[in-house]
């Protein structure tokens, strides 16, 4: 199954509806006040029921362009005539986001406002949703806003650049984020459905992008980039008879072969100083840790690494999840022979667990060797993240260049946001655990012995780490040497995240 064409970029027609939108106006805030609370968090997990009953029957242009546009609801020509009154049912009908029915015009595409942590705001068009169609989706569906797209708009620092690129851009939503802060955009996509979207988007809120169609990073064969994004295929797809391989979320390989391609390849293509961020699945197969596998692929980059692993899920639940996502329901014949043929794959692979996380690589200003700093972390982060990765990488860049006999003779303060927090049984007079933690960032939490907690409580930026260690080695009548080692360590993991400063 395909879908049909999609939205043109009349320029004329553009202006107009981009007024209409404006006017009505069709904005993030105004569409949740519009929907209320209870509807706006139920459409935000995808549960259109309570949003539809809101707008049923408006005749308001806000109501109206909801119903249409984003819960793609039979439209009486009349009312959306009044909706967009610059652009007319006639404008919409030639750009291609309305098809007429009798007196009813139904959206062929899905058009909603979205919005960042920095006040910009943007219309995103793309193919319907799987709640606005009565069946699977086709297999060159063109996502629209999802939670992998936004939780890479998330963690992405968003530093002024000269040049950006978005690999596997879709219909765009990396782009536009993009556009905000590199003087050049450049998007790559193997789908020309997908590129047809990000060319109308980019029109529709007047951007400037420089599309190319193919494969990943093929359509910028020895060019370099300061910031390079991208949410691919990641996937892990059964190349099985049957599957269907959806173009948004399969990228051709076997596994996880197109995280581990672009993750060992995106270093041609950036410049010094220059960072990729990625999102991925990867494999991990009975008695291997997860990163010992990534742990080979950034070895092969040649880059500075640094992943989050941020979930993880095992064979059974991946299936469920992306049987589902393409809209097969369970309990039918579809749905249980496409979580059969998941099962079946892995298996034959000896997969236990696929994890899912986020990938920053760095190309460092000065030769000295990489560092890589592999972590898990499941529980509740900053939002955005993008300054705690930009802070982070500033940090893990400044630590690569010192030896521990420089980092000891540096003064390290705590950050605003760390506490402590103690743990004793009951009757104790001392605590028997001790746990460092941070309030924002990665929200890290360390656990401390003794001679940590110790010199964490006297890193006030004053003295320096190894005063302080030799001093409480002392107290502690523990060899110096061995609290220089340790504390060095500490410092080090401290600094890397966050927990300490500079003094």
């Amino acid at each position: 199954m395909t879908s049909t064409a999609t939205p043109r970029t009349d320029p004329a027609l553009l202006d107009a509806l981009r007024e209409d939108l404006a006017a009505a106006p069709f904005g993030v805030d105004e569409v949740h006040e519009r929907l209320g609370d209870l509807a706006a968090r139920a459409l935000g997990r995808e549960q259109v029921l309570p949003a539809r009953r809101v707008v049923a029957g408006a005749t308001d242009p806000l109501g109206v362009l909801i119903g249409c546009f984003g819960l793609g609801l039979p439209t009486a020509a009349d009312d959306l005539a009044r909706a967009l009154p610059r652009t007319g049912v006639t404008g919409a009908v030639a750009l291609g986001i309305v098809e007429p029915h009798g007196a009813h015009v139904v959206a062929t595409c899905d058009l909603r406002p979205y919005g960042d942590d920095a006040g910009h705001a943007w219309w995103v068009a793309s193919d319907p949703t799987e709640h606005a169609r009565t069946e699977p989706l086709p297999v060159d569906h063109v996502l629209g806003i999802g939670g992998a797209s936004s939780t890479l708009a998330s963690w992405t620092p968003r530093a002024q650049v000269p040049r950006a690129l978005d690999v596997g851009t879709g219909c765009g939503v990396q782009a536009l984020h993009l556009s905000t802060h590199a003087d050049s955009v450049v998007a790559t996509d193997l789908s020309s459905r997908a590129l047809g979207y990000a060319a109308f988007n980019a029109a529709l809120n007047r951007v400037d992008w420089d599309l190319r169609a193919g494969s990943f990073l093929e359509p910028v064969a020895g060019e370099a980039f300061d910031l390079v994004v991208s949410n691919p295929p990641f996937v892990i797809t059964p190349r099985a008879e049957g599957v269907p391989l959806y173009e948004y979320r399969d990228g051709g390989a076997a596994g996880d072969a197109v995280v581990e391609a672009l993750t060992k390849g995106v270093g041609a293509h950036l410049a010094p100083g220059g960072i990729a961020q990625l999102l991925g699945n990867w494999e991990t197969v009975a008695g291997l840790d997860w990163r010992e596998r990534l742990g080979e692929w950034v070895a092969a980059s040649g880059l500075d690494a640094w992943v989050v692993q941020r979930d993880v899920q095992d064979p059974a639940e991946y299936a469920e999840l992306w049987s589902r996502d393409g809209g097969h329901l369970p309990g039918t014949p579809g749905h249980e022979a496409l979580v059969g043929a998941w099962l079946d794959d892995f298996a034959a692979r000896g997969v236990e667990q696929i994890g899912f996380g986020i990938i920053t690589l760095h190309r460092p200003s000065t030769q000295r060797a990489p560092f890589v700093d592999l972590v898990e972390v499941s529980g509740p982060v900053a939002s955005p993240m993008g300054p705690t990765i930009a802070a982070g990488l500033a940090a893990r860049d400044r630590l690569a260049a010192l030896d521990d006999e420089a980092l000891l003779d540096r003064a390290w303060r705590c950050a605003d946001d760390v506490t402590t927090e103690t743990h004793a049984a009951p009757g104790a007079t001392d605590p028997n655990v001790i746990v460092l933690r941070q309030g924002g960032g990665l929200a890290r939490s360390v656990r401390l012995d003794t001679l940590d907690a110790a010199l964490v409580s006297v890193c006030d930026g004053e003295l320096t780490a190894r005063q302080a260690l030799t001093a409480i080695s002392a107290l502690l009548d523990a060899p110096t040497g061995e609290a220089l080692e340790t504390g060095a360590g500490l410092v080090r993991r401290l600094a890397a995240d966050g927990l300490l400063l500079p003094g």
